[in-house]
Parts: C-alpha cells; sequence; structure tokens
C-alpha cells in the first residue's frame, strides 16, 4: 500500500512551520482505497505569502482540529504505507516534526515523485507539479490546495508505475513488506487478485522477478499456476513469496508489455520467452513463372517476412484461411499436394492459377492485396481501445510503421495533442515480436477505433 498525500503549511522558519491543511489518498498501486482530508488549525499565524498561494487564511481555521486531533486518523490510514508525495523529504520532514512535538517518533519508508519522474521521464523543463502534470495532460483541480495536489499525485504516480518497465518501484514495495516480516499464503496471494485483464509479476522471497504473465482474468490464471502440477507450476508454487499486478484493460497492451518486459527482467521461468516467441514465418516469393506463392517457414532473419507465428501447425491453419478468403490457389501455397490441378480447383473454388488458366496478374493482385493490408510499413495511427476504467482509455502508437509505445488517458486531447502524446507515452521496443501480436491482434479483434494522422 502507499499513502500518497500532500500538506499544505504556515510558512516560516525551517522546522518551525505548522500544517494547515493535509490530504491522504490510500493508494493499492491500482485504486485509491481510503483518503483523510481536513484543514487543520496550526495555532500559529500564516505566513502573508501563503495566504495569496493556498487561500487558506487564519479566520478558515479557527474552527479546525488542531494536529492532535487528527493524529491518530494519519497514523490509521499510514499504517503499513509507503509515504508518497511529490517532494517527499518535505512533506515527510513536516509531518515528523509535528508528531515529535507529540512525543511521537513518526517513522515510514518513502518515495519522491519528483525523483521518480526525473529517472522515469528524463528531459522535461520542469518537475514541479503544476507544470509537470500539465506537460503529461493529467488534468488537475484545486492547485495548491492538499486535496487537489494529492489527486494529481496519485495520477502522476499511477503513469510512473505504469512507465517503470524495469518494475523498479514495485520490487522495492515487495522488498518492503520482506522487511516487515509478512509470510504469504497461496491462497491469500490469489484472494487478492482481481478477475481483469493486465500483467502479473510472481517474486520470490528476495522480491526478485521469478515469472511474468498476462491474462483476460489474472486471478485466474495465477490460481492455474498455484493448483497446476508441471514442472514449472510446481517451482513458482515453491518459490513464490509475492505477487504484483498491472491491469491494463486491454488485452493487446497486456500482450505487448509481456513480450517487452520478460526481454527486459529476464525471469528464471520465463526462459522460452525471452527469445522470439514467433519461430516460424509467412514469406512471398516468386516462381518461375512469376506466381506469387505464400509459405510458412522457420523464421530467418534475413528473409523479410509477412507476419510469423508460434509454431506451424498455427502458421498452416492461418494461411489455409488467407488462402480461402483471397480466393488463392492451395497447391501454389504449399497446402495441396498434386501434379495435376488442386482439389479446390476441381470444386471451382480456385481459379486455375496451379494449371495455368488464370493470368499471373489477376492471381498475383490478390496476393499483393492481402499483403498491402498484413503491413502498415509507412502508416502513423493510434489504436484506440479500452483502458482500465469505464472512463480511461488506452492508445497504441504505430509511427511510420514503427511500434513506439501505449499509454493511457483520459481526454482526448491527450492522444489528439502531438507534444503531450509523446510525453505521455511509455515507449517501447519495436521488434518482430512486437510487430506481429499488433497484426494478429487485429486480425482476430475488433478495437474502439484507429486513428490514423
Amino acid at each position: 500500500m502507499y499513502a500518497i498525500l500532500d500538506i499544505e503549511t504556515t510558512g516560516g522558519q525551517y522546522n518551525q512551520e505548522g500544517i494547515t491543511e493535509i490530504a491522504i489518498y490510500k493508494f493499492d498501486g491500482h485504486d485509491v482505497v481510503d483518503q483523510f482530508i481536513s484543514l487543520v488549525n496550526p495555532e500559529i499565524p500564516i505566513q502573508p505569502f501563503v495566504v495569496k498561494l493556498t487561500g487558506i487564511n487564519n479566520a478558515m481555521l479557527r474552527s479546525a482540529p488542531k494536529f492532535y486531533e487528527v493524529a491518530k486518523r494519519i497514523i490509521e490510514i499510514t499504517e503499513g504505507c509507503v509515504v508518497v508525495a511529490h517532494n517527499a523529504s518535505f512533506d515527510y520532514r513536516i509531518l515528523q516534526t509535528e508528531f515529535r512535538r507529540l512525543g511521537y517518533d513518526f517513522k515510514k519508508p518513502t518515495l519522491c515523485t519528483v525523483e521518480l519522474s526525473k529517472k522515469i521521464i528524463p528531459g522535461l523543463p520542469s518537475y514541479s507539479l503544476g507544470k509537470l502534470v500539465r506537460s503529461l495532460g493529467i488534468p488537475m483541480a484545486d492547485r495548491h490546495r492538499a486535496s487537489g495536489d494529492a489527486m494529481a499525485t496519485v495520477k502522476l504516480f499511477k503513469m510512473l508505475l505504469a512507465k517503470d518497465v524495469e518494475k523498479e518501484i514495485v520490487k522495492s514495495f515487495v522488498k518492503t513488506e520482506i522487511k516487515a516480516g509478512m509470510s504469504p499464503k497461496l491462497l491469500d496471494i490469489v484472494e487478492n487478485l482481481p478477475s481483469k485483464t493486465g500483467i502479473y509479476y510472481i517474486h520470490n522471497e528476495k522480491g526478485d522477478l521469478i515469472y511474468i504473465g498476462k491474462s483476460k482474468n489474472i486471478k485466474k490464471r495465477v490460481n492455474q499456476h498455484f493448483t497446476g502440477t508441471s514442472s514449472k507450476n510446481k517451482k513458482i508454487q515453491r518459490d513464490v513469496f509475492a505477487v504484483t499486478f498491472e491491469e491494463t484493460g486491454s488485452e493487446l497492451i497486456a500482450l505487448l508489455k509481456e513480450s517487452e518486459e520478460i526481454k527486459i527482467n529476464k525471469p528464471v521461468y520465463n526462459r522460452a520467452q525471452r527469445k522470439s516467441i514467433f519461430q516460424w514465418a509467412l514469406y512471398a516469393s516468386k516462381d518461375a513463372l512469376g506466381y506469387l506463392r505464400l509459405s510458412v517457414e522457420k523464421a530467418d532473419g534475413r528473409k523479410k517476412e509477412l507476419t510469423s507465428f508460434t509454431s506451424l501447425i498455427e502458421g498452416k491453419n492461418a494461411l489455409f484461411r488467407i488462402t480461402e478468403k483471397y480466393q488463392l490457389c492451395q497447391k501454389l501455397n504449399g497446402l495441396y499436394e498434386s501434379k495435376a490441378a488442386c482439389f479446390q480447383y476441381k470444386i471451382k473454388e480456385c481459379k486455375g492459377a496451379c494449371v495455368e488458366k488464370e493470368k499471373v496478374e489477376d492471381y498475383n493482385c490478390r496476393v499483393e492485396e492481402f499483403m498491402k493490408n498484413m503491413q502498415f510499413e509507412n502508416d502513423n495511427m493510434v489504436i484506440v481501445d479500452k483502458g482500465r476504467s469505464i472512463e480511461e482509455r488506452s492508445a497504441v502508437l504505430i509511427e511510420n510503421g514503427v511500434y513506439k509505445g501505449y499509454c493511457f488517458f483520459d481526454l482526448n486531447y491527450q492522444i489528439t495533442n502531438v507534444e503531450v502524446l509523446k510525453n505521455i507515452i511509455i515507449p517501447m521496443q519495436s521488434n518482430r515480436d512486437t510487430k506481429t501480436i499488433i497484426q494478429l491482434y487485429l486480425r482476430k479483434n475488433k478495437v474502439l477505433r484507429i486513428q490514423k494522422f
């Protein structure tokens, strides 16, 4: 759990400040599960420049609770949490100072979204909260008030978690839990997982990632690992300490994230997926008569492939469907062995390319139509699909035919404004796996829309 907070103060000399307002959102890495927002009577005057900045004046605080009256609630809501704030050293110091005045030693692990932003989104002109969220297209209300600033920090932190492909934030959190001495039970682990689409990360007791997977139902899939009898599942059951997860809403993003993060993190039980999972590919070549033939072969990086497959059977089945859809010849595509015409010609489903009854130009025209539909080599487009909540959407960016990354957005201008889109996009590697994942997904599934630019 994370306690994401913001504090407004009276201003004044170092360690002499008093709290005027506090907002704390308890965040489980996905949703806000509890909150506490209150004005606080600091029992000292507010500096005039702070009144102008926040709009909070002395009159507003006369009937507000004093810090000792809200201290118990602050301890309760931050129990077992990592404290997260924008410029965490300031907010944490102020809280510690107030608790010290009451004779209580307030100690928590902390994370600073300024430092995290500089590491995960380098090169921005400013990392002040207002300018940072504006450049990322994050909506913000009540600037310089604790509730508005804390909620903006929640949205920023959620984006940073998504952009953290090496999972440094999550791994550090798991290590914090280990230090606290929490022992796992498989049933308890499964109980806390959602039945939603996303990525799950299985950690050992050192906090290291040992397996990464994706599913349309995270809870069901992890339960299968914990009840399965295969060699890999038994090893996972033996070594698991914790399971973290990241909802994606979109299955396409889950597929792309799984492929990328396995290659980056190299979990010990994902050995097979560290290399390309698509070992077979579809190629086009001209025969002696000039007909374009399609064939499924072992993937060869020296040849230009149309798409790729995880197995030969998957490739053959796809080629049968393509041959039928575009009225191509099974014999030319290596799906029917015969010295004479193919069987499809006999039942008038093939136009006779196998016995030179169809013109080369006419046959190749249909093959080229298929090839054009398969590729997005020079396309600039955004694939818009479901997000992690009803009001949110996801976007996958293709620029000049190259996969650039993905993002989640609430407001349409975040993807129509190119500068904002480039800031919020989570950069990903473009390779033959990602290209095939996108091609296969678009061929088999409907998305909300494809926006070309």
